[in-house]
């Protein structure tokens, strides 16, 4: 397909690092044994947007006036689109290397596409295709055999009950016994005993009742605005409601609104997100993980790699081992 967006060249240093690759492994033996939901493990959001088609039709879901906005100006709307749609800047397995462990994957089916072909969407839709994507994650799970990844599949646009057997049935054709069935949140130590790697979230009901294999969807803290200090009062406020059971997420991604954009014509989403990540980083370096009703679990954002976030995501970690 057509070409992707790329993204700003502040982020051509970060292919080379790779510190945190296998960060699971070289924990400490006492955390071997510590549930999942009860570590710190960093994710992205909108995992796949750093190969997003700018020749793409928008999402089928999208308002109808931006609907009617592309097709009557498609040379003003498409480029707007395009850069507030992008959330990531590494590619999967770039994620991945740098110590991602959570994986934001929206899932559609293009009606102009050919029948089988899934694609991830974030308002538009990815060059890369959802078989093609989850063999590469794969491929990488079998080079660090002791890592373990948590693919969160949702949105689902425009999939039929045959597609979302298409996908289950690609799901466990490639990762095969990697692939941890639902049941008790297991520890590091129980995977690595079993040979498993993966833990699937798949957020549509019929397809959990029939396989074993899919975990019920993980929730997801969402802020919804641009402003820094009101997303971090939207955690705190999360946090003093009482952390969910099992696995869950802070999301620490901003997002605009049709206000935000027209008030700010030249900027995009990264222009936007980078200045705050300081200040975000500093909150999540204030976290605790654990089973506490106050802690955090999986903590998720915008264009990582760009500073520090998912070093100190790992390293609250070590705050377990205080107790």
């Amino acid at each position: 397909m057509g070409g992707q967006v790329s993204t700003s060249s502040s982020f051509s240093n970060l292919r080379c690092r790779n510190a945190n690759e296998d960060w699971m492994s070289a924990l400490c033996p006492q955390l071997w044994d510590v549930p999942l939901h009860h570590l710190s493990i960093p994710g992205s959001h909108d995992t796949m947007t750093y190969c997003l088609n700018k020749k793409s039709p928008i999402s089928h879901e999208e308002s109808r006036l931006l609907q009617l906005l592309n097709k009557a100006f498609p040379c003003i709307t498409r480029p707007v689109v395009l850069k507030w749609s992008v959330t990531q800047a590494l590619d999967v397995t770039e994620q991945l290397d740098a110590g991602v462990r959570y994986l934001d994957l929206r899932i559609a089916h293009m009606l102009e596409g050919s029948e089988k072909n899934l694609h991830f969407v974030h308002m538009v839709y990815t060059t890369a295709l959802v078989e093609d994507t989850l063999t590469e994650i794969s491929e990488w799970l079998e080079r660090h055999p002791r890592e373990v990844v948590i693919l969160a599949c949702r949105n689902f646009e425009g999939l039929s009950e045959d597609l979302h057997e298409y996908l289950v049935a690609c799901i466990k054709n490639i990762f095969g016994d990697m692939l941890c069935p639902r049941g008790e949140l297991p520890t590091l130590r129980q995977l690595w005993s079993r040979g498993q790697q993966v833990i699937v979230s798949y957020e549509d009901e019929s397809s959990l009742g029939r396989h074993c294999e899919l975990w019920p969807g993980i929730p997801y803290w969402w802020g919804n605005t641009a402003k820094t200090e009101a997303l971090i009062r939207y955690l705190e406020t999360m946090k003093s409601c009482g952390r969910p059971g099992g696995l869950f997420v802070a999301g620490t991604n901003l997002t605009e609104n049709l206000q935000y954009v027209l008030a700010h014509p030249s900027e995009s989403l990264e222009k936007m997100t980078l200045p705050n990540l300081p200040r975000l980083s500093a909150w999540v370096r204030e976290q605790h993980p654990g089973p506490g009703s106050r802690c955090t679990n999986v903590i998720a954002g915008d264009f990582v790699g760009a500073d520090s976030f998912v070093g100190d995501v790992i390293a609250l970690n070590q705050k377990l081992l205080w107790c």
